[in-house]
């Protein structure tokens, strides 16, 4: 099932064989905004996280559900979701923020979930420092105070699921 926009992106779920150039892809975007913000041990948390043969395995063995967006042939964004209701991974190449894309990839995220579990009310993430302005504007609020986890600062966040349902 992939929807496609008028900015000739296309969005659809992940398909096996992509582990590396969705692990590539999210490096890129997490060197640039991301690592700034992390301790080196940081860093090397979330690198062993996005291992190509560990993101495969995690799809395959971890209830983890990858969403992707493709413009001009490659990967341009990622919504990596585990256990159905926790936000793993979003990242959008900055060539590509501000146009919907992380909207558009949640969009669909709560669109599968209303199929599968109807009586899921929220979405949580642990959102990156840089991130949490983003998540704000799609609807979540933070539950708790900044914190840090072998090196990774994250804000626990939420989503009700009514924020977006028609």
């Amino acid at each position: 099932m992939s929807h496609i926009n008028s900015q000739s992106l296309i969005y659809k779920p992940f398909e096996d064989g992509q582990e590396t150039v969705v692990s590539e892809m999210v490096w890129e975007v997490f060197s640039e905004f991301e690592a700034p913000d992390y301790s080196s041990e940081g860093v090397d948390t979330f690198k062993e996280f996005i291992v190509p043969g560990i993101l495969a395995d995690k799809i395959k063995n971890e209830h983890f559900k990858v969403y992707c967006c493709f413009g001009e042939a490659s990967l341009v964004g990622v919504l990596a979701l585990r256990d159905t209701t926790h936000i793993s991974l979003l990242f959008v190449k900055k060539k590509y923020h501000r146009r919907g894309i992380a909207k558009e990839l949640l969009r669909m995220v709560v669109e599968d979930i209303s199929k599968l579990k109807s009586d899921l009310r929220e979405l949580t993430v642990n959102s990156s420092p840089y991130a949490v302005k983003i998540y704000k504007r799609l609807g979540f609020v933070a539950t708790d105070t900044m914190q840090e986890q072998n090196g990774m600062k994250f804000t626990p966040m939420k989503m009700l699921m009514n924020v977006w349902e028609n």
